[in-house]
């Protein structure tokens, strides 16, 4: 079995109204069957997604996010231990310290994705304003796809504060 060059992993829970952006985003591209491109989504990120990393020559996280610039945010990322290792859900940059900590190697060149949301209620729908910036990022990403190189994908990222 070949491991496809890019991963996009979103998660978020699809119950939490806004917080289904990044499952939201993953299923809209994997119905595209992108050549290359593998997608995978899940509630939160855990250790064991350290395997799905392995053997890409691109990470891309998708996550909803309450505080930043609408309609998302595009960043490089690199693996960072914080507090969320010894939690049920990790933050990306902890999952690309895992990665380090258990292949002592570096992980593929990794990005991730903040789309703006309002509403996270348990039972909610996804908000209007939100759905908007979906699309906006759907056709971001889409375009990302078309350019699968680690600096092209530079290019297009917002530093980080």
């Amino acid at each position: 079995m070949t491991t496809a060059a890019i991963l996009i992993f979103g998660y978020g829970n699809p119950g939490r109204g806004d917080d289904a952006l990044g499952p939201e985003l993953v299923a809209a591209i994997e119905s595209e069957a992108l050549a290359e491109v593998e997608c995978q989504n899940d509630m939160q990120l855990q250790v064991e997604h350290v395997t799905d990393l392995q053997g890409r020559q691109l990470l891309l996280f998708v996550d909803a996010d309450a505080s930043c610039q609408p309609p998302f945010h595009f960043s490089a990322i690199r693996g960072e231990k914080d507090d969320s290792y010894t939690s049920h859900a990790m933050t990306p940059h902890a999952l690309l310290h895992a990665y380090q900590q258990v292949y002592h190697q570096e992980p593929p060149p990794a990005f991730l994705l903040r789309i703006r949301g309002y509403q996270f209620e348990l039972g909610e729908s996804l908000s209007r304003q939100a759905g908007g910036h979906l699309d906006a990022a759907i056709d971001f990403v889409q375009q990302r796809c078309r350019q699968p190189h680690a600096t092209a994908w530079q290019e297009s990222a917002t530093p980080d504060l």
